[in-house]
């Protein structure tokens, strides 16, 4: 089993008992029988209790070695609960009380306070909860919320026996819900034994131990205060949004492909694609941008924002937000000042405020990816072909918000760029002038006294037209972290691979030998690394002399792309047309069809694009 699976699976297991999606009819005596076992779980989870103690111990193999969570959740009344989560490698405690929230990161010896008004939306008062938590996006919203909200144990028995067949085995005292899966009940529902496939799980039911104790004072821990409001809107859409990635429903597996336009903007679908077009200045491009993607980019805030953000804040006992601010201000001064404006544009349209989209805009892109630039002897007709493979966290969702942009920036060269919905900057493209990039990141995360790789990239596209310009544009810019790129140019069929850290940069010609590369090979760059870099290489020379964009796609293939694939693009810039791939929820970008995409014929449907010198520049 998968470690998604597996995550996914010690998620629901609390949930199995609750998850079912219509009633129908079986025998009497079960349903009374397992009615009355369910009656003090669901009076818990219902929110008829308001009062109660609910432990969970958990135990799963993940990853070949054995695990433990347990978690321990106190419900008071006055909308009060504690709740702690430890595991051999994170712990987390939430201490919330009508006036204050706390969380508590044990392993770091910091706490996280906030206190005062909360926001009116997103908040962790367990009234409603449920509403806040499960969004129409994912399934769980379908079948688990309506169950709850009707506290019926009678309905949820009838479902569970009619539905998943559950029946009781008398010889073991037990019940089936599947081949793999039991259920046994002890001291009247109040202790709950789940055996799933050789993850176990014990519940228990208690009274509330003790009265809440006030937020009070950590002397042997850092504390830092926080708004209220920010502090429990992280957790909430947190959460929500991992609920979404964790069993995602129709409006995420099967989105409505509906066409829009708006001034100096129009969302297309493209063989199951979303592509945005957009043309002007800045603050119309950004203003365009957020009108045609709004649900969109608010996924990918949540996604990178919140729900990363959260397990990031988790993982190393900082506040997420805290380092991206941090990092904004040190980037800041390097990004021009046409990409500000069509940031605060954008946040504008998306109404939000301006640093919130300033700091998804500088997430630090720390992708494992490979690349490859193919022409004259190693291609069929001598054509150049780019491809670039960006393998990085599906586990997040990023995928939801994917889509590639049209643009032509007034005054500026046109671009596709490959790209997610709420980001403006560039991890890869190519622009009508027949230039393509693409990037892998490398190691020093937190050195960012220099220009955002992500804004380097966009700034590439818009303002160079040979690939000596972009290699000059690289050469005298300051610099961020380590990033690795292939630079391409279709007009001349030249390519060079690139090794850029804040203090040097070298490149990499076709058919150079390099340390970390390998040998050279004949009109080609390929950049990976470890075994996705050997197969490379292997499938490069196997068919060199016989690449097409058919070829080119299968050189992207598994395992050169990694199970974490995000999408591939497949550049000819000769020719102004590129194929794009990108992952699903259950399938990486290389397992899914590539869509042919022509920048030249897409160009003609925007204003002021320069379609003429468009073409002329590519050569068609």
């Amino acid at each position: 089993m998968s470690t998604s699976s597996r995550c996914r699976l010690l998620l629901g297991i609390c949930l199995t008992l609750l998850v079912i999606p219509s009633p129908a009819r079986t025998a009497e005596d079960d349903q009374t029988r397992l009615a009355r076992e369910l009656q003090p779980l669901v009076a818990c989870l219902s929110g008829q209790r308001d009062s109660f103690t609910l432990t969970a111990e958990i135990d799963a193999k993940i990853d070949g070695s054995s695990q433990r969570l347990e978690a321990r959740l106190v419900r008071f009344p006055d909308d009060s609960f504690d709740l702690d989560i430890i595991h051999q490698d994170y712990a987390v405690q939430l201490r919330r009380r009508a006036d204050a929230t706390a969380m508590i990161l044990p392993l770091h010896k910091t706490v996280f306070v906030g206190r005062g008004a909360t926001d009116a939306n997103d908040h962790l008062m367990p009234s409603g909860m449920t509403k806040r938590l499960l969004s129409p996006a994912t399934n769980f919203a379908t079948f688990v919320a309506p169950i709850l909200q009707s506290g019926d144990p009678g309905a949820v028995a009838l479902v569970l026996t009619g539905i998943l067949k559950v029946q009781f085995d008398p010889s073991a005292s037990s019940w089936k819900v599947a081949e793999k899966t039991s259920l046994q009940f002890s001291g009247e529902g109040k202790t709950i034994d789940v055996d799933a496939d050789g993850t176990r799980v014990r519940l228990a039911i208690s009274d509330a131990e003790t009265e809440a104790d006030p937020i009070g004072n950590w002397p042997e821990m850092r504390v830092i205060d926080l708004d209220r409001g920010e502090l429990e809107r992280q957790l909430v859409r947190g959460v929500r949004r991992a609920f979404e990635i964790l069993d995602p429903g129709p409006r995420l597996t099967s989105p409505p492909q509906t066409a829009k336009k708006v001034e100096h903007g129009e969302l297309r679908w493209i063989d199951g694609q979303r592509v945005a077009l957009l043309h002007g200045t800045p603050e119309e491009i950004g203003k365009a941008h957020g009108e045609l993607l709004k649900q969109e980019a608010t996924r990918c805030i949540d996604s990178v924002l919140y729900a990363f953000g959260t397990a990031q804040t988790i993982r190393t006992g900082r506040w997420f937000r805290h380092d991206l601010a941090d990092a904004y201000a040190r980037l800041a001064p390097h990004i021009p000042e046409r990409h500000k404006e069509e940031t605060r544009a954008l946040a504008a349209s998306l109404g939000i405020d301006d640093e919130l989209a300033q700091t998804l805009n500088v997430f630090p892109e720390l992708f494992h990816c490979s690349g490859f630039a193919v022409y004259g002897k190693a291609t069929t007709d001598g054509k150049l072909y780019h491809g670039r493979v960006l393998d990085y966290m599906t586990t997040i969702g990023l995928q939801d918000a994917a889509t590639t942009f049209i643009v032509a920036p007034a005054g500026q060269n046109a671009f596709a760029n490959v790209g997610y919905a709420g980001f403006i900057g560039s991890v890869s493209g190519m622009n009508a002038r027949g230039i393509s990039l693409g990037e892998m990141g490398g190691r020093g995360e937190g050195q960012w006294d220099g220009v955002p790789m992500a804004t380097l990239m966009r700034r590439a596209l818009e303002e160079c037209a040979t690939l000596d310009e972009v290699t000059t544009l690289w050469t005298n810019s300051p610099r961020t972290c380590e990033y690795y790129y292939v630079f391409a140019d279709g007009k001349t069929n030249r390519a060079v691979g690139v090794a850029a850290t804040p203090d040097s940069i070298q490149f990499v010609l076709p058919g150079q030998a390099h340390e970390l590369l390998g040998p050279g090979i004949e009109d080609a760059v390929v950049l990976s690394a470890g075994s996705r870099l050997e197969t490379l290489r292997e499938r490069v020379t196997q068919r060199h002399g016989q690449i097409d964009a058919d070829v080119a796609q299968w050189l992207m293939s598994r395992p050169v792309a990694m199970q974490s694939n995000l999408h591939n693009v497949l550049f000819v810039p000769a020719d102004g047309v590129l194929y794009v791939a990108n992952a699903s929820h259950n399938k990486p970008a290389a397992e899914r069809p590539y869509v042919r995409l022509d920048l030249n014929e897409l160009l003609k449907a925007l204003p002021g694009a320069n379609v003429e010198n468009t073409v002329a520049a590519t050569g068609k």
